[in-house]
């Protein structure tokens, strides 16, 4: 068995965008941890380790010990409580970590199992609120600042003695401590994180910035005075945090989505245990409790129904618009409502285990891994923090060497060094990635990570299989022709026959019958005919239902009319079934494999985005050129066995096409691994799920130009961020260097700087807000598809 493990862990105290490169670091320095991905908007972190080396607790306690604050698994509010410390099962595969848990014959420990509840850390609200306080102070005190610095008395006109008889550099110097040791306080100790993990990011260049001017007035000001920076550091640490409290904001706009979906699940269940209702924590929930779920209650875990009818609002974690039937026998998914009549649950998944936590981690580890653009954007980000401080001393040594003095020289420096800091950068790709896998999982479209989005993008060619996946995947009545007898005495007297046959077709027709109403009559006398059909008196007349075969074996007149609209019917693909009434064929029942209500519309929605559309099955070329009919599907690909269904897709891979492969079997999952996209409908095998790249919950293949329309729209907008992030230091760096202030007189000072670099990071963020407002269609009224199994 793979000792290899895969763990979403809640890593709070990630203030900016780059710190996430620290945590990385971090990490991957220790021993057993194979894999890190950070993410500071959702502050989270997905780690692949060895258990056979490391655990959760270990990893959360080397978080801690480098200032991050870690609560182990990233969870629900509600299970943080948990302190029961239950066993839990094997890993069978690494991806499924988030699942299961330990390793079996382990037990969690409370890091394991807490989260998101703010047991160790403060939650986004808090860093939010925490950054406005520290600007707060250093926006009160840099006004003062300002006012008896230099450029404070020739903004005025007039100087204005320092109170208490204090020199002006010393009452700047004394405002300033409040600055330095509260406001300015989490630039260095972000910078002291940094270097400890070896590696260099923005707090390190905000932490020279301010340290360098701070410091260099402090040595004028305890040397007798002189022209101090007072007012630059104070100003700078206000803009600086001015700028991130706004950005912290809209990071936490970002990661609405998957909050919305971790808070889903009820704080409270109510068991039933020895006969009497009790209410409990839902995290004390174990798997074999009986539930009682009251109308207009929440499901607290995913389980069976064992009394009772109801239907369930399944929309807020599958997408489906619908509520569905309920009965003894059905399975039910935990966060879903129930909404009229009162169920008795078997809990059957518990914990990490439902069906809306392993929703939560696919879509946390999608938000959390990286695009091939953001992993260049990330080394990009690094060697920019050190071009910065290395521009800086340049800078500084030009400046002097060409006679501007320390203090214009060291202004200049200040400045290079603020304006290249790297947060939009590392801001660019992770928040357009949040956004996108939100929006999706509000849609019940799962990407598994964002190579998946970014490939979504750039798919070309969709293939689709026919049967499940387009059609329904279960025979219907088509057509009925009648020949000297009425429609409803026909349909009462076949259904007799047939519902006492095991057949699918057969029980097609019986479903017919009852939707329209028609009662079967009694019958006696009922022979099942292998392979041919089946034969019984009904009322007193002998009965005949099924192929040619049968009707010359039981001697039956046909009709040449009604063999004739028997023989058209079927050379389109539909299974026709001949009926005879005591000796005599009076009618043609014509079934076929239906296609889904929204196939059509999701054809026709991927030819406006000009993507072809490619039908694969199994079938007969005219069977599947009807569905390919009714649908407008562009190329038919019939009779493909199914070890031939990869080998298509790389034909269509040879010819210069970007593919996705969109199945729901077994059979599909070769298809699935070699297309560039795979995407599982819902429904499907637990196999074809763990082969896509992309998981359809509800079954729609309306949802598929749906998913590539998001991967369309996030893509975009992480081109539209790096080249902002990009185009922004390009610009800026010249600028704050003073190249251009010899030949225009311009020049930056930090603070302004400060406030431009800040702006560049908001910018960015709220431009990846923008892909909520991204226009899709809404979920059909009629879907009652069958909600899945997500593992």
């Amino acid at each position: 068995m793979t000792t290899t493990a895969t763990v979403v862990l809640d890593v709070r105290g990630q203030q900016w965008a780059t710190s996430a490169s620290v945590v990385e670091s971090t990490l991957l320095r220790r021993p057993g941890v194979n894999a890190v991905q950070a993410n500071a908007v959702n502050q989270t972190a997905t780690v692949a380790f060895d258990r056979n080396v490391t655990s959760v607790a270990e990893l959360s306690k080397w978080l801690r010990d480098c200032g991050f604050h870690c609560a182990g698994r990233s969870v629900p509010d509600h299970l943080c409580d948990a302190m029961s410390d239950p066993p839990v099962s094997p890993m069978p595969t690494s991806r499924n970590e988030h699942a299961h848990g330990a390793p079996s014959g382990l037990r969690r420990s409370p890091q394991d199992t807490m989260g998101h509840g703010g047991h160790a850390g403060m939650s986004m609200d808090a860093m939010v609120r925490d950054m406005r306080n520290r600007f707060l102070v250093a926006l009160v005190l840099s006004i003062p600042i300002m006012l008896w610095s230099p450029m404070g008395r020739d903004m005025l006109g007039f100087a204005v003695p320092a109170p208490f008889g204090l020199r002006d550099d010393v009452f700047a110097f004394v405002l300033s401590l409040p600055v330095v040791f509260y406001s300015a306080w989490i630039f260095f100790d972000g910078a002291w994180r940094a270097l400890r993990a070896r590696t260099l990011d923005m707090m390190v260049l905000v932490a020279v910035a301010v340290g360098a001017g701070w410091l260099y007035s402090v040595g004028v000001t305890l040397t007798g005075g002189g022209e101090v920076f007072y007012e630059a550091a104070a100003v700078l640490t206000t803009f600086v945090l001015l700028g991130h409290w706004f950005e912290m904001r809209a990071r936490g706009g970002a990661n609405e989505a998957i909050r919305a979906l971790l808070e889903l699940t009820p704080p409270m269940a109510v068991v039933i245990r020895d006969g009497q209702q009790v209410e409990i924590p839902t995290a004390e929930v174990a798997a074999g409790d009986l539930l009682l779920i009251r109308p207009g209650a929440k499901v607290p875990v995913d389980g069976t129904v064992e009394e009772g009818n109801s239907e369930v609002d399944e929309s807020m974690v599958t997408g489906e618009s619908l509520p569905v039937s309920k009965s003894p026998g059905d399975n039910v998914i935990g966060a879903s409502i129930n909404t009229t009549g009162t169920l008795r649950v078997r809990a059957t998944k518990v914990g990490s285990d439902t069906v809306l936590s392993q929703i939560v981690a696919m879509v946390q580890e999608a938000q959390n891994s990286k695009a091939p653009g953001q992993r260049l954007a990330d080394r990009a980000a690094f060697w920019l923090v050190l071009v910065a401080l290395i521009g800086g001393t340049v800078t500084f040594l030009v400046w002097w060497a060409a006679g501007a003095g320390v203090q214009s020289a060291l202004l200049f420096a200040i400045t290079v060094v603020v304006i290249t800091c790297p947060d939009a950068l590392g801001l660019a790709t992770p928040t357009a990635i949040m956004v996108g896998t939100g929006l999706g999982a509000q849609r019940g479209v799962l990407f598994k990570n964002a190579t998946a989005l970014e490939t979504a993008a750039r798919i070309d060619t969709v293939v689709m299989d026919k049967t499940g996946t387009l059609t329904k995947g279960e025979p219907e009545v088509t057509d009925f022709v009648v020949d000297g007898i009425s429609e409803d005495e026909l349909l009462a007297l076949t259904a007799a026959v047939e519902i006492e046959s095991e057949h699918p077709l057969a029980a097609a027709i019986v479903r017919y019958a009852g939707e329209r109403g028609v009662v079967a009559a009694p019958l006696s006398e009922f022979r099942n005919v292998p392979g041919h059909g089946a034969t019984a008196t009904v009322n007193g007349r002998r009965v005949a239902v099924g192929n040619r075969k049968l009707m010359v074996e039981q001697d039956v007149d046909v009709p040449n009319s009604l063999m004739a609209q028997r023989d058209q019917l079927a050379s389109t693909g539909r299974t026709a079934v001949l009926i005879a009434v005591d000796g005599r064929g009076v009618g043609v029942i014509a079934l076929a494999d239906a296609a889904r209500a929204t196939s059509a519309e999701a054809v026709s929605a991927l030819h406006d985005m000009q993507v072809q559309v490619v039908m694969l099955s199994g079938d007969n070329q005219a069977t599947a050129a009807r569905i390919a009919g009714q649908l407008g599907i562009d190329t038919v690909i019939a009779e493909v066995l199914p070890g031939d269904k990869a080998a298509t897709i790389a034909d269509l891979q040879k010819q210069g096409r970007r593919t996705a492969m969109v199945g729901d079997g077994v059979n599909d999952a070769p298809a699935l691994a070699q297309a560039d996209l795979g995407v599982a409908i819902g429904a499907g095998t637990d196999v074809a799920i763990e082969t896509a790249d992309l998981v359809l919950m509800r079954s729609d293949p309306l949802d598929v130009p749906i998913a590539l329309r998001i991967g369309r729209g996030t893509l975009r907008k992480m081109r539209q961020n790096l080249g902002w992030a990009v185009g922004y230091n390009v610009i800026a760096l010249p600028i704050a260097a003073g190249v251009f202030q010899p030949a225009f007189g311009l020049v930056l000072r930090p603070e302004i700087a400060a406030l431009s670099m800040s702006g560049s990071s908001l910018i960015v963020a709220v431009n990846a807000l923008m892909l909520k407002r991204l226009k899709l269609p809404s979920p059909p009224a009629t879907s009652r598809e069958e909600v899945s199994r997500v593992a």
